[in-house]
């Protein structure tokens, strides 16, 4: 293995393995660290980890158990994966995880850079945009578990770790990868460990990987892994890398546990057509609202011609209410808890392909089927590959909030099916 990256969340996790498999890196998702050697034909490793939102020290001690793994099979590069609008709080956890990090690996500095520009995130003067908004005026500054009320990436991330935090500017990424280089050695030897790296375009994060070829730890979005693959044909590393994909028959249901605005509108886009069921987050944190139920209700839907969609994604002041009735954790761990088992019951009914919405449900939907590691498959929509499952004969797909095109739901389920014409 040459390349070790580890995520703090499922479906970012798949996002960048995506985004090396298309350039060619024979790529596996682990769900988790592994108990055992990967195959020695592995060329890039994305530990998924589950750590976004839990105890910074919890976090730390997950990132650090990756890390050693990834060491011991023989990784060359290190790449920190995080969301691409910095989910995150005061307290962490991608701070405390860099720090770590970068003391385990002895890294002098690391790259900070979570902008993907094909997906709507972009870095300019250190600010971070989502479309034409800063961060902070996106609706993420909404989020119920991490709001990102600041779109200085450089205040932000001051907040949650001790190290001087630098900056390269557009002015030098524009010119190019020799020019990004220079300013990362002048921004390191004013003393700075984390470098925010400014980028507008897909073709800056390219300069910026190649300029980053000698660095060990990288951290940032999956936008910044597109320059990496070819630093390592470059190196003669690696060759080129493709398999076939083989769809999935069988019913197919999609989970959403999403509050983001994108989200939002592929819920309404999809129940306009196809059969959607909402689960309230105060009927799932009642008890009244059981898997059982709702896994019967989408086997009885089946035949509807799209994936039988059920959500828990309510407007930001419904949230805040709920959260304010019974706590911030206890909803958000009820409503994993309740895709959760409904993800066990659908697969008991014998659902084959699978789409989930949110970071924290996908994360809670992996975890509780086992899933030990997925082949990486066609992309759907920008940053959201198609997943095999092993041998299990599954399909999935991990969305991220804020991903993929109003008609999502029913697009994925396509893809998984073999549909390649989407």
């Amino acid at each position: 293995m040459i390349l070790g990256c580890i995520g703090d969340d499922f479906t970012g996790s798949s996002d960048l393995a995506n985004t090396l498999a298309k350039g060619g890196m024979r790529t596996v998702q682990f769900n988790g660290v592994p108990s055992i050697p990967a195959d020695p034909a592995v060329e890039a490793g994305v530990v998924a980890l589950k750590t976004r939102t839990i105890p910074a020290a919890v976090a730390v001690q997950q990132s650090l158990a990756a890390l050693d793994w990834l060491r011991r099979q023989g990784c060359r590069q290190f790449l920190f994966k995080y969301c691409s609008t910095f989910d995150s709080t005061p307290a962490g956890n991608i701070g405390p995880v860099l720090d770590a990090l970068s003391e385990a690996l002895g890294a002098a500095r690391a790259i900070v850079c979570p902008a993907f520009p094909a997906t709507g995130r972009s870095i300019y003067q250190g600010h971070l945009f989502v479309n034409d908004r800063l961060l902070s005026e996106s609706g993420m500054e909404k989020h119920p578990l991490t709001p990102m009320t600041d779109p200085d990436l450089r205040r932000w991330l001051a907040l949650q770790t001790p190290q001087q935090i630098g900056h390269v500017a557009y002015g030098a990424v524009a010119k190019g990868p020799e020019a990004i280089a220079d300013a990362i050695e002048t921004a390191a030897a004013t003393g700075a460990r984390y470098l925010v790296v400014d980028a507008i375009r897909d073709e800056d994060l390219a300069a910026i990987g190649k300029a980053a070829a000698g660095d060990i730890l990288l951290s940032g979005g999956s936008g910044i892994a597109l320059g990496l693959p070819e630093n390592f044909r470059r190196a003669g590393l690696i060759g080129s890398a493709g398999s076939e994909w083989m769809g999935a028959e069988g019913p197919s249901a999609a989970l959403c546990g999403s509050c983001s605005t994108m989200s939002r509108r592929q819920i309404a886009e999809h129940r306009a057509r196809f059969p959607a069921r909402e689960a309230d987050a105060d009927s799932i944190v009642a008890g009244v609202a059981y898997s059982a139920e709702y896994a019967e209700w989408v086997i009885a839907e089946q035949s509807a011609g799209g994936p039988p969609l059920v959500y828990s994604s309510a407007e930001p002041n419904a949230v805040a209410m709920a959260q304010k009735r019974f706590g911030r954790e206890r909803v958000a761990q009820a409503v994993e808890g309740f895709f959760a088992a409904l993800a066990r019951e659908l697969v008991t009914r014998g659902v084959r392909r699978l789409v989930t919405a949110g970071g924290e449900t996908s994360g809670a939907v992996v975890s509780a089927l086992a899933i030990p590691s997925f082949e990486i498959g066609p992309e759907i929509d920008p940053g959201v590959p198609s997943l095999r499952a092993g041998d299990t004969g599954m399909t999935l797909a991990l969305k991220s909030g804020n991903f993929g095109g109003p008609d999502f739901f029913a697009k994925a389920a396509r893809v998984l099916a073999g549909d390649l014409g989407r």
